[in-house]
């Protein structure tokens, strides 16, 4: 299960490496980009995130886009969950 959520991941990272045009995630991209369940909670999201950014971060060799797209998921993912709680 943890090999098919890394290579999730890693094919997520890819095909967002591949696009030249950045556009806005919706819940569902910032879901599967992070590799976490509808059912997520915040810290899971926020683990997901530390974890994918570790990788994908411009001072670990990675793309600053890229990492912008991870923050954001995360941004967008917590205040769906914010959202709901009202």
């Amino acid at each position: 299960m943890k090999l098919l959520v890394a290579l999730a991941v890693i094919a997520a990272i890819w095909w967002l490496g591949q696009r030249r045009k950045e556009t806005a995630l919706t819940a569902s991209e910032a879901r599967d980009l992070l590799g976490v369940s509808p059912r997520a909670g915040e810290e899971e999201i926020r683990a997901a995130h530390r974890r994918l950014i570790g990788r994908v971060h411009p001072d670990a060799g990675g793309s600053d886009a890229l990492a912008r797209r991870v923050n954001a998921a995360r941004d967008i993912l917590v205040a769906e969950l914010n959202q709901n709680r009202r």
